[in-house]
């Protein structure tokens, strides 16, 4: 499993540790990534999903999973989130038909 945001793609970046005598060393700098369930309101159900703490703040802010996702860019969204995100929007369009 990769360390990557399902939603936002943020991912492990790197650089370096800097001692005081100004030696580099190189280290990882890793997201924090939580495991939680989300509910879409669309569908209906739950989902599982392993975000980072900044994307839950901001599925929060955007008020729920459905509108962050029709928000999103599909660059930044894993296979799985594309997937919802599709599914999502199909249920959006059989509502207003």
């Amino acid at each position: 499993m990769s360390r990557r945001c399902e939603l936002t793609g943020k991912a492990v970046m790197s650089g370096n540790n800097v001692s005081h005598a100004n030696r580099k060393t190189r280290r990882r700098f890793l997201p924090n990534l939580c495991n939680v369930s989300l509910i879409s309101d669309a569908l209906g159900r739950q989902y599982s999903l392993r975000i980072s703490a900044h994307a839950l703040r901001s599925v929060e802010h955007n008020g729920g999973l459905d509108a962050f996702l029709v928000k999103a860019r599909p660059t930044d969204l894993s296979t799985r989130a594309l997937k919802l995100k599709r599914d999502i929007e199909k249920a959006k369009a059989v509502v207003q038909a």
